[in-house]
């Protein structure tokens, strides 16, 4: 991981408990045992940081990393709230008015966001939701009217190591939908081929009468492990390609699918990952285009910036469908921090 975004985490949790350790807790009357244990949880998690970050430690165990963040979050987010909100009301003291009500505010809007964290890490995640979005458009031929498509995205399966059977729900949830397709814009594992054992079964049941279709994600390559050689890593990369083929998905890897129904036909293409430097770009879409002409074209591209940079300059692309952003993992209504990083965050854009 960039070592500039290592600094800014670091900084993170040393700035607030400076600030608060030299306003609150620095007092004659707080007990020095009181102001070393406040140090604590600073000590813990900018070690953590280091071993799991720096070293890159957290790369062999997704899921220990994934609980590490959560926790960094937890107990930094709601200080750095506070210590926001108390700056701001600092300059107000020396004009004679109290900073108490920047402090209140502080505390309640670091408390809720604790909240929001603990209640997204313990039972959100597992909280699956349908999102059903109607897309219409003269082009596309008058035989595919009611065409039903899953889209789906970012499993990482390696997040979900103790958690198949949440996973099953969701295949089950998949199922339910009756599709006359799959798509998977993906993302399948945070690192590692060997994620998937156990689960290849589970992700095989998805059902649809056209069955899955899939593209690679940023993390399918496997670029955030510490491979021993290059050899290791494009291993890796086929066996997650071997592994979609044995659970009857279809892989686009910068190709192109003809669908038919009811004698119309429409061109589903799927182009390996394309996203804004540092992530990886391999797609090749005049490539997946070959033999698409007069079609009606569906991308998947996993990376939804792929359609600025590429898909509305260069192409005729009708419709495309992408994941990657996660909404940053929190949305409150049609925001989502995500919307600073990618305008095109979640939801169908015109």
């Amino acid at each position: 991981m960039s070592q500039k975004l290592i600094i800014i985490l670091i900084l993170a949790i040393l700035v607030p408990d400076t600030y608060i350790y030299k306003m609150f807790v620095a007092r004659p009357e707080i007990s020095p045992s009181l102001k070393v244990a406040f140090f604590i949880p600073t000590l813990l998690l900018t070690g953590g940081l280091v071993y799991l970050l720096w070293a890159g430690r957290g790369s062999s165990n997704p899921q220990l990393f994934g609980w590490f963040m959560m926790l960094y979050f937890f107990l930094t987010l709601p200080k750095l709230i506070f210590f926001i909100f108390s700056v701001i009301g600092l300059p107000f003291t020396y004009i004679g008015v109290s900073a108490t009500p920047f402090h209140f505010v502080g505390i309640l809007l670091g408390a809720c966001v604790a909240v929001i964290i603990a209640y997204g890490t313990l039972i959100g995640k597992t909280r699956f939701d349908v999102k059903k979005v109607e897309y219409r458009s003269a082009k596309l031929p008058q035989r595919f009217d009611g065409y039903k498509i899953v889209l789906l995205a970012d499993i990482h399966t390696g997040s979900w190591r103790y958690n198949k059977r949440d996973m099953e729900r969701a295949v089950e949830l998949v199922n339910e939908q009756k599709a006359d397709i799959i798509l998977f814009a993906g993302d399948l594992v945070n690192n590692q081929a060997i994620e998937l054992d156990g689960f290849e079964e589970i992700l095989a049941g998805m059902e649809a009468k056209e069955g899955v279709y899939s593209v690679m994600g940023n993390h399918d390559y496997g670029p955030y492990y510490r491979w021993k050689n290059k050899r290791e890593e494009i291993e890796n990369i086929q066996d997650v390609q071997r592994r979609e083929a044995r659970m009857g998905w279809k892989l686009l890897n910068n190709e192109s699918q003809i669908l038919y129904c009811k004698g119309d036909s429409i061109a589903l293409i799927g182009v390996e990952n394309d996203g804004e430097p540092p992530f990886s770009q391999y797609a090749d879409l005049p490539k997946a285009l070959t033999g698409t002409d007069g079609l009606f074209k569906i991308l998947m591209s996993h990376n939804p910036t792929h359609w600025h940079r590429e898909v509305l300059p260069d192409s005729d692309i009708d419709l495309m469908v992408a994941g990657h952003t996660h909404a940053m993992q929190i949305a409150l209504g049609r925001y989502s921090p995500s919307s600073l990083v990618y305008p095109e965050w979640g939801g169908i854009y015109y």
